[in-house]
């Protein structure tokens, strides 16, 4: 279970609609613990909510991060005066996202992230969520792995982890495009790339790809993809004759092993 699952159980709960024209904050012990890559694939799904924008507040993780980025940009330069000033201003943002003690809101909801099962989105809008265990067995033509939403380093890393000693289901393609050069050389380098290219996965020119229908991965009339994107809307991939289901990076993976949506712990257990 991923940050995947909770988006999709929050906009299959309240609707496509639910936070319509809304700030969306999420906070909680959950949070807090997820990772950077994992925080961003939140915010950036509500655009499936409707909101008009939705964020976590900043903090020591968020601060960390960004001084790791910030420094490893500026070590050539020796601005040491430099980074001292972005720090501050990084601190000055800290301060300026967190909410007031008298905040109010139109409305809250609570989720217990240890109740949320494995989530699906099925075709063709984003809150025709399922659990995994209700579209399971489902035949798929192409696995797609990538984009804005779970194109990072961690995700590949979950599906490098499923693939591991597999191979790609005989009439399935399984593509990946990482969310940018970055992230396309880290993977490289930790050998997630070699690990996904044995398996049979086809690595893809980092940045959006058939998420938005423009090239490479554009599914045949009456195709199924199960795809790490953010939308699933017909005629997403470039088709409108085909099916998108939305799912987590590990459960796109096992899909495309098994060449049918599956849960991966029965890949990796």
């Amino acid at each position: 279970v991923t940050a995947k699952d909770v988006a999709l159980r929050i906009i299959g709960d309240l609707g496509a609609d639910g936070g319509l024209y809304a700030s969306v904050e999420f906070a909680g012990s959950g949070i807090d613990r997820l990772s950077i890559d994992s925080r961003m694939v939140l915010p950036n799904m509500m655009a499936e909510f409707g909101a008009k924008n939705a964020w976590i507040g900043a903090d020591e993780k968020t601060i960390d991060y960004l001084r790791s980025r910030i420094e490893a940009r500026t070590d050539d330069s020796g601005d040491s005066d430099g980074i001292r000033q972005v720090m501050a201003q990084l601190l000055a943002l800290r301060s300026a996202t967190t909410p007031d003690d008298d905040a109010v809101y139109a409305a809250e909801y609570e989720y217990n992230a240890a109740e949320i099962e494995p989530t699906i989105a099925c075709p063709h809008t984003v809150d025709h969520v399922v659990s995994l265990s209700m579209v399971a067995g489902m035949r798929v033509q192409q696995a797609f792995l990538g984009t804005c939403t779970n194109g990072r380093l961690e995700d590949i890393a979950a599906a490098a982890d499923v693939v591991r000693g597999q191979h790609v289901a005989a009439g399935t393609r399984f593509l990946v495009i990482p969310a940018s050069s970055e992230v396309y050389k880290d993977a490289l380098a930790l050998g997630y790339i070699q690990t996904l290219v044995e398996a049979g996965a086809v690595i893809g020119v980092p940045g959006c790809g058939p998420c938005m229908g423009n090239h490479f991965g554009i599914p045949a009339p009456g195709e199924v993809t199960i795809s790490s994107a953010n939308r699933n809307f017909r005629g997403r991939l470039g088709t409108p004759e085909s099916e998108i289901y939305l799912a987590n990076p590990a459960v796109v993976a096992a899909s495309a092993i098994k060449g049918e949506i599956s849960d991966p712990k029965e890949i990796l257990s």
